[in-house]
């Protein structure tokens, strides 16, 4: 019988490779002198050092020809959290996530790093300084939520040191930056269409919002101290800027940033949750007729108008992790990256 060759612990793969976090995560391997191969159902870039495996989640057989001779694996694909398709999450999400624990096993590889979510304990009150023992949330704020509790549990509990396969799930919280497809284009969308004069609740509650760097940082150490004898194995770890900040001052930030007004008007909270419930049961109850999907939902208006930071202790004492960029030179990078869509463009 033929002896297995060792994978080379300088061969990745990024699976989700081509979304936003995993585009500045395969930039930043390469930079350290990693060879990644990425697997996506997309290519949206190429670049030189990176081989691009195209196919379905949950097909095995896509995705073990990506796995080949390498020894870590980033698992940050995820359809976009504001898509309201239950079955996609469940089998991107779920199903997705069982097929890459058994193509990593049957693979070979030794270390698998999760990209989850803060989210997964948070059920729309506050949290403030939140630690990684957390429960996790009970009543979820949305399927996305949902899914991602479920997955980072699959991942996690495959960690298996006898047999040598090591996992461990980063927990980032409000990624943004240059590139991002979601934040700053959907604010600047709400801000064009006149949208964005109102803060919702006193406007003093802190969130964390974590620039994409930092967010590659802690995977990559993450990675590199995931050893048999670390604590990390099987752990949870939020990744943040470190520095909570009001919701609507890093709102007005962006806005003022692109030439556009800041949010100024006050609206209670309860009033504005209560409508948006309104409106979902509406929705919910009219579905079979009519087909309108409101831009408020009581996740939105949670996210918007409570306090959601977390602490980033366990990852500063296991991994040594530290921002490397801070909040406000990373507002300046992602408003400096938008030249498109700033006002009059």
């Amino acid at each position: 019988m033929a002896t297995r060759v060792r994978p080379s612990s300088k061969r990745c793969a990024v699976i989700g490779g081509s979304g936003f976090l995993g585009r500045h995560l395969v930039e930043k391997l390469l930079d350290r002198g990693y060879s990644v191969s990425v697997f996506d159902i997309r290519q949206s870039y190429e670049l030189p050092g990176v081989t691009f495996h195209q196919g379905d989640l949950c097909d095995k057989q896509a995705l073990l020809p990506a796995l080949g001779d390498v020894s870590l694996v980033f698992h940050c694909a995820s359809p976009a959290p504001g898509s309201d398709n239950r079955a996609l999450f469940e089998s991107v999400n779920i199903q997705g996530t069982r097929t890459v624990i058994q193509a990593c096993i049957e693979a070979g590889v030794q270390k698998l790093v999760l990209t989850s979510s803060a989210s997964v304990v948070f059920e729309g009150t506050d949290i403030k300084n939140g630690r990684e023992d957390l429960p996790y949330a009970k009543k979820p704020i949305d399927y996305y939520t949902e899914t991602k509790i479920e997955q980072e549990k699959l991942v996690l509990e495959a960690c298996d040191k006898k047999k040598g396969f090591l996992t461990v799930a980063i927990r980032p919280h409000g990624i943004f930056g240059p590139r991002d497809p979601q934040l700053v284009p959907i604010l600047v969308d709400t801000a064009r269409r006149g949208k964005m004069k109102f803060i919702i609740g006193d406007g003093t509650n802190l969130v964390d919002f974590t620039f994409v760097e930092n967010v590659v940082h802690g995977h990559i150490l993450a990675a590199e101290r995931l050893r048999p004898d670390s604590p990390l194995c099987g752990k949870p770890y939020h990744i943040t800027n470190d520095e909570p900040v009001r919701f609507w001052d890093f709102m007005s930030d962006v806005l003022v940033g692109l030439g556009y007004a800041a949010p100024r008007y006050h609206l209670p909270y309860t009033l504005v949750y209560g409508l948006a419930l309104l409106l979902w049961l509406l929705a919910l109850i009219l579905r079979p007729l009519v087909s309108f999907k409101p831009t408020f939902t009581p996740m939105r208006v949670a996210l918007a108008g409570t306090h959601h930071y977390y602490s980033c202790e366990r990852a500063k004492q296991d991994m040594g992790y530290k921002p490397v960029v801070s909040l406000k030179e990373g507002i300046a990078r992602t408003v400096e990256s938008y030249p498109h869509l700033r006002r009059g463009a």
